[in-house]
């Protein structure tokens, strides 16, 4: 089957990272895409402000337009047209090459970069510490913005905060990723408080191309109440080929959380009372729906095998969730893996161009009632309501511990 690209914008401006690939954000490949009506005869009248004033512009216009969309073009012209069309390919070709070369060298740095990946990991970690070489570069890295009483106040806060830590015996940065991910606008957003103790548990988070068009991105944690996981996947895969010079992302994977007994995040459970209209004996009735968390990020929205399953409301929907969902994954590999520290910092807040206003709206919901008299449900028989989410196609195992 056939299936249409749709190019996802980038409005942000970044700053240049290491593992950008494509250079420009891979389109996504969907069959759930609105399509633009074709023109027609009723189409073709012009009313503007400024050319309704002149009829000359409007005939002229009616002209033009009538030419270019209802007559054909002389044989030479088309003739023309054609060979302009072959240089399009061929320059489309080229294109093509263009990306996957980008995509070579991509990889190559990547393995450059690793080596101080895996140090600033040991780092946090508390496994290693820096040497005092190390730190008086570091602390040269923002010198140029800094005021010399701002350095002199920040230094002497270092010492006392270095003391006190010392005194504590402070291994490594403590909740180093879970502060980073809170520092990004549409990522702390997914984040509740349950998550945030998890996600104390976050040890690193890493990135690597795949053997396919694609990365993957992985998720370590340190040993935690929640899951028995050491390590959690998310894989985002493109089109094999490369189309109108850009990889074209095909669909995402994730993996199973091993969930420990009532650690389960992604749902919430529902208790109510429930009143036999006929007995008027109550029962409770408790039953699991699905949470806001984080951690739906590891079961990502899938498109239907059959695509007559959706209307279109609900088509345009999902196509939402997809680009969302590979905004975030893209978001993961440009900007917070090669600039963690900036995250942590908060200084990525100053050079990311982060809108304001999110093109989503935050549906709340109300908190759940009290479990008393008033509010009993009328139940006419004994049916088992104790229903479970919907679940979809089984995620790929995750590592273990």
């Amino acid at each position: 089957m056939d299936q249409q690209a749709v190019d996802i914008k980038n409005k942000k401006v970044t700053a240049p990272t290491p593992q950008n690939t494509p250079i420009n954000t891979a389109p996504i490949n969907s069959q759930f895409n609105p399509t633009i009506p074709a023109i027609t005869e009723e189409m073709e009248t012009i009313t503007t402000s400024g050319a309704a004033g002149n009829p000359a512009l409007m005939s002229m216009l009616q002209g033009k337009l009538g030419s270019l969309m209802g007559e054909p073009l002389p044989a030479s012209v088309q003739r023309r047209v054609n060979g302009l069309k072959y240089l399009q390919s061929k320059h489309s070709e080229l294109e093509g090459k263009f990306q996957e070369e980008v995509l070579a060298l991509e990889k190559k740095y990547l393995e450059l970069y690793r080596p101080y990946y895996e140090k600033r990991a040991e780092v946090i970690s508390g496994k290693y510490e820096p040497t005092p070489e190390e730190v008086a570069i570091g602390e040269k890295v923002d010198e140029e913005d800094d005021e010399e009483e701002e350095k002199a106040e920040k230094t002497e806060k270092d010492d006392e905060k270095m003391e006190e830590e010392e005194e504590e015996k402070v291994a490594g940065i403590p909740e180093f990723w879970l502060t980073a991910l809170k520092t990004h606008p549409q990522i702390s957003e997914s984040i509740s408080e349950e998550d945030s103790e998890a996600l104390k548990h976050l040890v690193d988070i890493r990135m690597k191309y795949l053997e396919k068009p694609g990365f993957s991105l992985e998720f370590e944690f340190s040993e935690n109440e929640f899951f028995t996981n050491s390590i959690l996947t998310k894989s985002y895969y493109y089109q094999e080929t490369v189309t109108g010079g850009d990889f074209v992302y095909d669909h995402a994977k994730g993996c199973q959380i091993e969930w420990k007994e009532g650690k389960d995040l992604t749902v919430t459970v529902e208790t109510k009372k429930q009143r036999h209209k006929n007995t008027n004996k109550t029962r409770v009735v408790k039953r699991t729906v699905p949470a806001e968390t984080f951690f739906n990020f590891f079961n990502p929205p899938v498109l239907p095998e059959d695509s007559e399953e959706l209307d279109e409301e609900e088509a345009e929907g999902l196509d939402a969730k997809l680009e969302a969902d590979y905004e975030i994954g893209e978001e993961f590999k440009e900007k917070i893996i090669p600039r963690a520290v900036d995250y942590f910092t908060g200084k990525a807040l100053e050079y990311e161009d982060f809108e304001e206003e999110s093109d989503f709206e935050d549906d709340f919901l109300s908190e759940e009632d009290d479990l008393d008299e008033d509010d009993l449900d009328e139940d006419d028989d004994d049916e088992d309501d104790d229903a479970q989410p919907a679940k979809g196609e089984n995620a790929p195992e995750c590592k273990q511990s």
